[in-house]
This record gives C-alpha cells, structure tokens and sequence, in this order.
C-alpha cells in the first residue's frame, strides 16, 4: 500500500508519499511530474516517516539546515537517476553545483561521457525535492534552469538556505519558465 499526506509550507502545499517505512515522494503541489511514481491506488493517512518529514520541513523553511535525514527510497528509479539523487544528497546546504560539474563527476567515476543535460533529465525527475535538494542545481552561466516546481520555489528555496545569489539570475526563456 502507498500512502500520502499533506503539508503547508511557506511556497504552497506540499505532498509527501510513502511506502510506510520511507519517504518515496515530496513534491510542490501542482508541480512538473506531480506525484510521478504514485500508486494509483494510496490513502491519507499518518505515519511516522510522514513526522519526520514535517519536522525535517518545519526545521529547514525555518532557514536552518537540518541535522537529520527522514528515510527515503530511492527504488524503482534507473540506476543513473539513483547515482544522480545521491549527488544530490551530497551538495552542501546553502550551495550551488552546475549540471556540468556533476556530468564530469560521473564521468570520473564511470569513464563514460555523461552530458549536462543527461543530468539534467534526471535531476528533474527527482521524486523527493526539496529533501533531495535539486533546487541546489544551476546551469553553468548561472542561470536558474530546470526546476520541475518552478523557478520562483527554486530561487525561494536557496534563499531560504542563505546561498549566494549574486552570480544566479532569471533567463528570460528557456526550460526555467
């Protein structure tokens, strides 16, 4: 059985979903790719990885990094997604990487080319945002690209973090609007 809950944050309503034991799912409500992995067939209900998500969520839209993970799976996703979430997982609260930086960390790891946008795909179709911090991602020149729940909870969120946005910027098209 899969289950689902709710939660208000400062940028809007967020859905949590779970195996019961793990968080599989966070996602902006509304968002590009809203619920992707869901089970049709879920019910509301209360668990306790659904607490530790909220506290991790209360914790962090406080503007404090916090100290702890709730559990989170990652299965059912292609192992280059998996490789690409626990990059993710890795980029330091309050910082940015480009889509090339982690290209050329997979390239090192693998020996095989890897391209930006490779990583991109997979950095959009993360299933846990926010806990799996895509919104750390940026394009090389800067520009604040590719995020599925949009480009205002993108730039929201790194303030929120305190990163330094001095060097980010809005482009006026392209996949960000």
């Amino acid at each position: 059985m899969r289950y689902i809950c709710k939660y208000h944050s400062p940028l809007g309503g967020i859905t949590l979903a779970s195996d019961g034991a793990a968080l599989t799912g966070l996602w902006f409500d509304g968002q590009k790719y809203f619920a992707a992995g869901l089970a049709k067939e879920h019910t509301e209900k209360e668990l306790p990885v659904f607490a530790e998500a909220r506290e991790w969520l209360d914790v962090y839209f406080s503007g404090k990094e916090p100290a702890f993970t709730p559990p989170l799976s990652l299965r059912g996703c292609s192992d280059f997604r998996r490789r690409i979430w626990e990059i993710l997982l890795a980029i330091p609260y309050g910082q940015t990487v480009t889509y090339g930086q982690i290209a050329k960390r997979l390239e090192s790891e693998t020996g095989k080319r890897v391209s930006a946008q490779a990583v991109g795909g997979a950095v959009g179709h993360n299933r846990i945002s926010i806990i799996i911090p895509c919104h750390r991602v940026v394009a090389s020149d800067g520009s604040l690209t590719g995020y599925a729940g949009g480009i205002d909870k993108k730039s929201a969120l790194l303030k929120t973090e305190g990163a330094d946005m001095s060097g980010l910027f809005v482009p006026k098209k392209g996949t960000a609007l």
